[in-house]
């Protein structure tokens, strides 16, 4: 059975694990400005710390995927996709069973392409294109369907709108100390000069540094790590009151008002696509 065949339709029971080195190597030797492939993992799934030669468009049909860069952390929820450039070593994993669709990008093949990991919201038309361009041959000939649908996929990357849903982390250790205490128990009420005090800064000093090593403000990543600790949880179909309380809100109504502030929508219809959510 030929590569392309095998990642098109895995043989049952194949590792995963052996699949994906298989997948990377072939994406290097692979023509076409834009390559689809469709991959399934069950929840909990790690894929290790890799890096590929083509930017990726990461794309999960279902589930919640976290990815891990040296620069940060995303996260990638129903109706959205992560951009990873070009040789940008990161690690995947799943929250819950994920059906992932990528695009794999040649990196200067058009425009506009982003140069660091980006969240993005995912449009309808390009949902539509990145479900069809899996079924599509590799081999496409110019001016073919398939080569038209790649050609508008190119078009439409560089429109997506940016979301907040990356987690940048300091590279200074005291600074990176006190982020990942907060990601262990994120909660709304820490105070900038609690973590100024920590450090023996003045609350002025504090906040430039921490802008400095993150480039957002104490509120703003405060506000994206709780995101991201709510996020999976609502994925799954927890009620919204119980995830805000948990979280350390006192109101349902105040943990509604940050989500929609930092996302745009409320958590029912900001994940209407994704399980039932109940209030």
């Amino acid at each position: 059975m030929e590569t392309a065949e095998i990642l098109r339709h895995p043989p049952a029971g194949m590792d995963i694990g052996a699949l994906h080195e298989l997948r990377i190597g072939w994406l290097e030797r692979s023509p076409g400005q834009v390559v689809a492939l469709a991959s399934d993992y069950p929840a909990g799934y790690l894929v290790p710390l890799h890096q590929h030669g083509r930017s990726q468009l990461l794309h999960a049909l279902s589930g919640v995927v976290t990815v891990a860069t040296s620069e940060g952390r995303w996260m990638v929820p129903p109706e959205h996709a992560l951009w990873i450039p070009a040789g940008v070593p990161h690690s995947v994993e799943m929250l819950g069973a994920v059906m992932m669709r990528s695009l794999y990008v040649v990196a200067d093949a058009i425009a506009g392409l982003p140069e660091r990991c980006r969240v993005v919201g995912m449009t309808e038309l390009m949902r539509s294109l990145i479900v069809e361009a899996v079924t599509l041959p590799f081999d496409y000939e110019s001016g073919s369907r398939a080569a038209l649908v790649m050609a508008l996929i190119l078009q439409e990357i560089p429109r997506l709108p940016e979301k907040p849903l990356g987690l940048p982390f300091p590279t200074d250790p005291r600074f990176a100390e006190l982020c990942r205490g907060f990601v262990e128990a994120p909660s709304p009420r820490a105070r900038i000069d609690d973590w100024a005090d920590a450090l023996a800064m003045s609350r002025r000093t504090f906040t430039r540094a921490f802008r400095r090593e993150t480039g957002v403000s104490l509120s703003t990543w405060r506000q994206q790590c709780c995101l991201f600790a709510a996020l999976p949880r609502l994925a799954r179909g927890e009620p919204v009151t119980s995830v805000a309380f948990d979280l350390g809100y006192d109101s349902v109504a105040a943990f509604t008002t940050m989500f929609k502030r930092m996302l745009g929508a409320p958590p029912r219809d900001y994940l209407r696509e994704g399980p039932k959510i109940e209030d």
